[in-house]
């Protein structure tokens, strides 16, 4: 009885499970376009610089270009080294 309860329970989670949204930000680039619009806001990256996206985005519609937050090829931001102290010469 336990199992066909559990059985039960365990289908309808997986028939009342909300599909996963799409990821927003595509990774492959490296400046993405906001556009505002009545229904909401709609992001695309799709653009290798800002120059091809303001491009893009003039037009007369309300947009925005940023750089993609998840772009995959980006550098790493560089980490400053501590320095070594520096040491006095040995007193004769």
């Amino acid at each position: 009885m336990r199992v066909a309860a559990f059985a039960i329970v365990i289908i309808a989670t997986i028939w009342t499970a909300a599909p996963a949204r799409a990821q927003t930000y595509d990774p492959k680039y490296p400046v993405c376009l906001e556009l505002y619009g009545e229904d909401g806001s709609v992001i695309e990256c799709g653009f290798t610089s800002l120059a091809q996206c303001t491009q893009a985005a003039s037009g007369g519609r309300s947009a925005m270009c940023f750089n993609n937050p998840y772009f995959a090829n980006a550098a790493a931001p560089a980490v400053p080294r501590p320095e070594a102290p520096v040491r006095s010469p040995p007193r004769r």
